[in-house]
């Protein structure tokens, strides 16, 4: 890793010299090199710096997720694009705050820097959020809010989540024109490794101008769409964790294209544990998929520890707590928010404070209090 200093760090910090990568180029990249790229999916900028903690290709910024943990409802269009953009936006800023206090760890207790990549991330733009002018919009907004790559969908609007019932779906016609719009957008500001995901809908769909239904109208749709030559990954969603599908699916594309890569979602909505041969992600990249993720992989995660700890709190008041920090601060434990001070950059903050002359940000405003009390 190639390490290079800012004039955001003090003297003698250094950043990985990939800061300077434009995030497209870095995933164009990742996507050439690796059999595949996965990303976790999150929600917010807390979730996408643990993702980037831990040393992960990439982040999937999840629509349904957004929806959950922005507005606390379900994936049917009840946000717009310039929500769900500043919420990218915020990520994005948030990774690259991120990756300069861990370089600068906390000197003051001997806690070393630790140098991380910042991934790019990956955005749901749902159905665009209305006509191709919409889409032109939202993919203004997504380039110049850092964002690496965005899949769009073939569903009327308002759409719905790909796993529940009732989708119906826009002429291949009027898709195929969005999809050109976003190239056109990104293009048009100097982004033109920017990353398009087209995404049909078209196994489950209940609506749809053609006759023809199910796997079949999937794979008319997803060749059409490639066709077209604007997506460079082409994602179908699946009603069902059967590989028989996406199996076919890919073989089909591949016919035509031999060289498609694909996007497929390890849906947080199928019970993979139930599986009796479920699809690994080696055997996905082998059939061409090029970048894999799970929708709400950070929000189910939440969920279950943060009802496991209101459980223990109503059941065992403040013992339910100190539970929580003895498994935070166990020997060996690598919980980077277990420090909140240290996660969310406050040795950073008082050190360029003092670089900078403010008084009361500066590291002279220490309390100095005993480590193995406080956090």
């Amino acid at each position: 890793m190639d390490l290079i200093s800012t004039p955001l760090l003090p003297e003698g910090y250094k950043v990985p010299a990939s800061r300077n990568e434009a995030p497209s180029k870095r995933l164009r990249r990742l996507l050439a090199e690796k059999p595949y790229v996965f990303a976790p999916g999150v929600y917010d900028p807390m979730g996408a710096e643990l993702v980037m903690y831990h040393g992960f290709d990439a982040v999937y910024f999840s629509g349904y997720s957004f929806a959950i943990g922005h507005l606390g409802t379900t994936d049917m269009d009840l946000y717009s694009s310039v929500e769900i953009a500043d919420g990218a936006r915020r990520t994005v800023s948030a990774l690259r705050k991120f990756q300069l206090t861990m370089a600068m760890g906390d000197p003051e207790k001997n806690v070393a820097p630790i140098h991380l990549e910042i991934p790019p991330v990956v955005v749901d733009m749902d159905a665009g959020y209305g006509n191709m002018f919409n889409v032109q919009r939202t993919m203004e907004l997504y380039v110049n809010a850092g964002v690496a790559a965005a899949h769009l969908e073939d569903q009327v609007m308002p759409k719905r989540c790909g796993h529940i019932a009732g989708k119906a779906l826009i002429s291949a016609d009027e898709f195929v024109g969005k999809l050109k719009m976003m190239r056109s957008a990104a293009d048009d500001l100097g982004h033109k490794d920017f990353i398009i995901i087209a995404r049909t809908d078209g196994v489950s769909a209940s609506e749809a101008p053609e006759s023809k239904r199910g796997l079949g109208l999937a794979i008319d749709r997803g060749l059409r769409y490639l066709d077209s030559g604007v997506p460079d990954l082409l994602w179908c969603e699946f009603p069902t964790a059967e590989r028989g599908a996406t199996e076919t699916f890919c073989t089909e594309i591949r016919k035509r294209f031999p060289k498609a890569r694909f996007a497929f979602n390890y849906s947080s909505s199928f019970k993979w544990f139930n599986e009796k041969n479920p699809i690994t992600w080696d055997e996905l990249g082998l059939l061409g998929v090029g970048f894999i993720f799970i929708t709400l992989a950070l929000q189910h995660a939440a969920g279950l520890g943060m009802s496991t700890l209101l459980q223990n709190l109503k059941e065992s008041q403040e013992e339910g707590y100190m539970a929580l920090q003895r498994k935070e601060w166990a020997d060996g434990a690598d919980i980077p928010t277990r420090s909140h001070h240290l996660f969310t950059g406050v040795p950073y903050h008082h050190h360029m404070g003092q670089e900078y002359g403010a008084s009361r940000l500066n590291g002279e405003m220490d309390e100095h209090l005993e480590i193995s009390k406080v956090v």
